[in-house]
């Protein structure tokens, strides 16, 4: 399903843009796609480098199942087909980083065929943009240049590391779509379990392939923008490529086909060499190793270790828990926030003896609210909250029953981040219960009648909003602790009287 267009406004009219994007995501594995090296992120340079990895004479490559599973899950989880024969090819490019003179790649027969991917902008416009396909490949070292000057530093580190290239169909219409389908892409492959989709750390980018057409028309020759490592930086290439394709065109000029690079810098991009066609590659198989083959049964056991996904997750939280689209949605953007939630959600339901969909209202709005402000205070993860979610559901609880009314519960949490106790040991130590007592606040309220006559008189004369003031004057002689539902109820019966 092709999205909606959005157009380019140019001198001569508009113009429709066109864009695939090849995502490359670093597969999550101990080691490497055809060595025993690890992929630990941030290592001293060269010190994850095996003689695979560096090219030497007579090393050979040996198959990483981990990474065959990893991609099979993926393509499984993206709806795609699975081939269960598929083979590597001998990509040959020459580049410092390059220690072997060729990339490992598939490209006439991949792992992981069609699929697709639906996908939703901010702005809430739905989309369903195609995969192509799924390939496994070895990543390149990096050639670092700024710490000479006048030579650069190659690190290997990441030379063999195995990547999944995801290919997307030219379905994207818009910046707004690519953002989209690439952050439901790190999305899905998160609650998967096949990539990290940590963009700052470059285990996930993507070439940003963009073309513009008169709207309808054939496709125009596109631009590959290479290596973009943020979903702003993806939706911003979308655009200004686009638009400087527009402005190259009605000039008189010719697109060409070649590879740029953004300049996050000065948000542009700039050319960096022609594009090679696959012929130009001198793709052959590669002689080193032996197709992959795999059954019905590895297939059946890829799909039932997938965890459930995203639009799910989310749909069983609207269905079945009765959240709001934008509560179940705040809470399945990420998967450790969806854990906290479920963890916190199932302790909540056995504390206070009822179904999970009839407290899952308040603790979705305990986590979207207060949990998530104060975490963003502290600068930490909610992996790393300070409130695991059995103490969170103890204070929630403690809510529930009416020990705690809403300003105590926020006393006592903020006491719980400071301390890391228990909600309901600081309860105790602080004398912070719940007042029910009807004793205790009719006495409360009569000394506030005997102390505010002129007040009373008003009230009993017709003036009703003083209400409010009878309600506040007595929560603050109860400092605060008073239930203000027992308040209400007494003081109606007393002002009657």
């Amino acid at each position: 399903m092709t999205a909606t267009p959005w157009t380019v406004k140019g001198a001569t009219g508009d113009w429709e843009i066109v864009v695939g994007l090849e995502v490359h995501a670093q597969v999550t594995a101990n080691s490497k796609l055809f060595s025993g090296a690890a992929t630990t992120f941030g290592a001293e340079p060269n010190s994850q480098v095996s003689l695979v990895d560096a090219a030497m004479p007579g090393m050979l490559p040996v198959l990483n199942g981990e990474c065959v599973r990893q991609a099979v899950r993926t393509g499984l989880a993206l709806g795609a087909h699975i081939h269960k024969w598929s083979r590597f090819d001998r990509k040959n490019y020459f580049y410092a980083d390059l220690p072997q003179g060729y990339q490992i790649s598939q490209l006439y027969h991949p792992i992981v065929g069609e699929g697709e991917l639906p996908i939703e902008t901010e702005a809430g416009e739905k989309a369903v943009i195609g995969i192509e396909r799924i390939h496994l490949e070895q990543d390149a070292g990096k050639s670092v240049h700024d710490l000479h000057p006048t030579m650069s530093y190659v690190d290997l580190n990441r030379s063999g590391c195995a990547l999944m290239e995801i290919v997307s169909k030219p379905d994207i219409r818009s910046p707004a779509q690519a953002g989209a389908y690439v952050a439901a892409l790190r999305q899905l492959l998160r609650y998967v379990g096949s990539c990290d989709g940590n963009m700052d750390e470059g285990s996930m980018r993507a070439d940003v392939n963009v073309s513009v057409r008169r709207p309808g028309a054939e496709f125009g020759t596109r631009t590959e923008t290479k290596n973009v490592n943020s979903v702003r930086f993806i939706m911003a290439t979308v655009e200004i490529e686009a638009k400087r394709q527009v402005e190259v065109i009605e000039a008189g000029g010719t697109i060409v086909q070649e590879t740029r690079l953004f300049d996050p810098s000065s948000f542009t991009t700039r050319s960096m060499r022609s594009k090679e066609d696959a012929h130009d590659y001198r793709y052959f198989p590669d002689p080193d190793l032996l197709p992959v083959e795999f059954d019905d049964a590895f297939v059946a056991d890829c799909l039932a270790s997938l965890p459930e996904l995203p639009l799910a997750k989310r749909a069983r939280y609207e269905t079945a828990l009765g959240l709001t689209p934008y509560l179940a949605n705040v809470l399945m953007a990420e998967k450790e926030t969806a854990a906290y939630f479920e963890t916190l959600l199932a302790a909540c339901a056995t504390a206070q003896g009822r179904p999970e969909a009839d407290v899952a209202r308040a603790a979705a709005n305990w986590v979207s609210g207060d949990l998530f402000g104060a975490l963003k205070r502290l600068g930490k993860p909610i992996e790393a909250s300070p409130i695991s979610p059995q103490a969170g559901a103890e204070l929630l609880t403690l809510s529930a029953d009416g020990t705690l009314s809403g300003p105590l519960a926020k006393q006592v949490f903020e006491a719980m981040l400071e301390t890391g106790e228990g909600a309901a040991a600081i309860v105790e130590a602080r004398g912070l219960k719940q007042v029910s007592d009807t004793g205790a606040i009719d006495a409360a309220i009569a000394a506030i009648f005997a102390a505010n006559a002129d007040k009373l008189a008003q009230y009993k004369a017709g003036k009703e909003a003083l209400f409010g003031f009878f309600v506040g004057q007595t929560m603050k002689a109860m400092a605060g602790k008073a239930n203000p539902a027992v308040v209400n109820d007494r003081l109606k019966a007393m002002l009657a009287g």
